[in-house]
């Protein structure tokens, strides 16, 4: 059994759980900052060359603007491993769209694509058939598809680019560790 040290009881004691409830403890305990942290850390501690890298990233923020949500980890590790490509740096990669920016960055290739198909906005259909559901569906998919290509290949270069120049200079940062509280030693 797992003792979480936040998790106390009515009378002060430690209460008991199970393994699990410790994770989620940790984010209440440790902050925002902590994790941004972290994930710093993880990110310079990837394994493999900065072009290794840097192509991870690129293909997994290629795969995250394609409108694919809820396949595109397992797309991404498909890509490079096919590809031969750093898998964690293309799983980072894929992180760019999430629940809170997916719909700014799909709303955004919609309507980027429309633009360059030159095609109108589409509206709810005046009947619900399943034809004209169906029409509306391609109305909305082809100008996305367009949209989240052009921006997949641009964000890609882009993140190329920067991660290719980051990585030596994020491997050089001495990022000290986090403070831990003090056990005491004297205990009554």
């Amino acid at each position: 059994m797992y003792v979480c040290p936040c998790r106390r009881g009515a009378s002060g004691e430690k209460d008991v759980g199970i393994a699990g409830i410790g994770f989620f403890c940790m984010w209440r305990r440790w902050g925002f900052i902590r994790q941004v942290k972290l994930n710093l850390l993880r990110f310079a501690r990837l394994r493999g060359s900065p072009d290794e890298v840097a192509k991870g990233v690129a293909l997994g923020i290629f795969i995250g603007m394609t409108p694919t949500f809820g396949f595109q980890m397992v797309l991404a590790i498909f890509f490079a491993f096919l590809l031969r490509e750093n898998k964690v740096a293309a799983i980072l990669g894929v992180w760019v769209t999430n629940p809170v920016t997916a719909p700014f960055i799909y709303a955004l290739e919609y309507e980027s694509g429309r633009l360059v198909l030159g095609m109108q906005r589409v509206g709810l259909p005046s009947e619900f058939t399943f034809t004209a559901f169906q029409n509306l569906g391609w109305d909305v998919f082809a100008p996305l598809l367009l949209g989240s290509l052009i921006y997949g290949v641009v964000c890609g270069v882009l993140a190329y680019a920067l991660t290719l120049r980051m990585i030596p200079v994020v491997k050089t940062w001495h990022i000290p560790r986090w403070p831990r509280p003090r056990k005491n030693k004297a205990k009554g």
